[in-house]
């Protein structure tokens, strides 16, 4: 089969790969019809190189069609549609049932004192193989595939493998009031569609930030009040008070995470583990301070007292400091967490089979063959051709 590979850092190639097979009985094999590109996997095409391996097969966003079965999957059928969360979770262990798919017990990467494994994502999470493929092995056949009804296109339920449970996520852990104001920091696929579940819950006052014109008219086309961080870089905190009876939001997203401009240091680091050795590289990636935490120092200036900053950016290291004392003087709370998809399925999924409440068919602004994966990694890295979401389809 066809499959996007890691080749080393900026080095994305589509190659012929085996055709997965079975390796246990609850598995089953998806034909893969489409797979997102997200603005995580950016983070595979630099700065985590060091816990890649050549010929790793990326993407953790697929869906398609069961195309084998093993011998004690009892919920699925060959030709049944389905998408698959990038959390890879039994389903029925602790905390499955706590709804934390994300630290499912049955998958932990214990090695790495990380939470559940998860497709295309790094020896940090298992080193399993991803869905930017034409097939795709699926564990816990009964409990992790999401099966979706037949009819309406790909577009419509691709998302609930990750961006869609992750904006939920994001707008739940945030808790804004109905009658109160949410701020997104970062417009990107997972920004813009927390914009829409906000609204679509009915948040009174939503502000999208960001410094990208294309995803500003994106947030901006759905009714979002947008501010351009190019322009207000140095009032942005003062204007939004204004808008906020001078107290600020109740509640920031940051969904941006180390994608964040500034912290030319931490730039320097990412590029520097490019050119050291693998063991030492993936030392300075966990313990030294690599982060871009202007999106985060941000969030916390910018909500009320006593208000909710919910993460969504990815962030990595462990030497980062944060602003303790402010943090605990303004009362503030602090939630984060990769999404746990099946969490938000059940809420979710019933809202896509009535219809298109969040615009997901218009969602992607880039349809590609995987053919294309190479040139489309390096555009989205650069913020080309306004793209903001990338769909392959094998």
């Amino acid at each position: 089969m066809r499959a996007v590979t890691w080749q080393g850092e900026r080095d994305i190639q589509v190659l012929d790969v085996p055709d997965p097979v079975l390796k246990d009985p609850t598995d089953v094999i998806v034909r893969v019809t489409s797979s997102g590109l997200c603005g995580s996997d950016l983070h595979l095409y630099q700065p985590l190189g060091p816990f890649l391996d050549p010929g790793d097969i990326l993407g953790h966003e697929p869906m398609g069609v069961v195309e084998e079965v093993g011998p004690e999957v009892r919920n699925l059928r060959v030709g049944d549609r389905v998408v698959v969360p990038f959390n890879i979770s039994c389903g029925t262990c602790f905390m499955c049932s706590q709804g934390l798919q994300s630290q499912c017990e049955t998958t932990q990467v214990r090695e790495q004192g990380m939470g559940a494994s998860l497709f295309g994502y790094t020896k940090l999470y298992g080193q399993v193989p991803g869905g930017q493929a034409e097939y795709l092995r699926v564990p816990f056949g009964d409990t992790l595939p999401i099966k979706v009804p037949d009819g309406p296109p790909d577009a419509r339920f691709l998302f609930l493998s990750d961006v869609l449970p992750t904006a939920w996520q994001g707008v739940r852990y945030a808790n804004a009031p109905k009658d109160g104001t949410l701020v997104v920091l970062g417009l990107g696929p997972i920004g813009d569609m927390a914009t829409r579940v906000a609204m679509h819950q009915g948040i009174r006052q939503v502000i999208g930030v960001d410094l990208v014109p294309e995803r500003l008219e994106r947030a901006a086309a759905h009714g979002v009040h947008t501010i351009d961080l190019s322009r207000h870089e140095d009032d942005l905190t003062e204007l939004i008070r204004d808008l906020t009876d001078g107290r600020g939001p109740d509640s920031v997203i940051d969904a941006v995470g180390m994608e964040a401009h500034g912290s030319p240091g931490a730039g320097l680091a990412h590029r520097a583990t490019g050119f050291l050795p693998g063991p030492i590289a993936r030392r300075l990636m966990q313990t030294s301070g690599v982060d871009k935490l202007h999106a985060l120092h941000l969030a916390i200036d910018l909500v009320r007292r006593g208000g909710t900053v919910s993460l969504s950016g990815v962030y990595g290291g462990m030497a980062d400091p944060l602003p303790m004392m402010t943090m605990f003087d303004k009362q503030i709370q602090l939630r984060m967490g990769q999404a746990n998809v099946w969490r938000w399925v059940p809420e979710i999924l019933p809202l896509l089979e009535d219809g298109d409440p969040f615009g997901v068919e218009g969602f992607a602004t880039h349809t590609l063959p995987l053919s294309q994966a190479p040139e489309a990694y390096a555009e989205f890295q650069k913020k080309q051709d306004g793209m903001v979401k990338v769909v392959f389809q094998p």
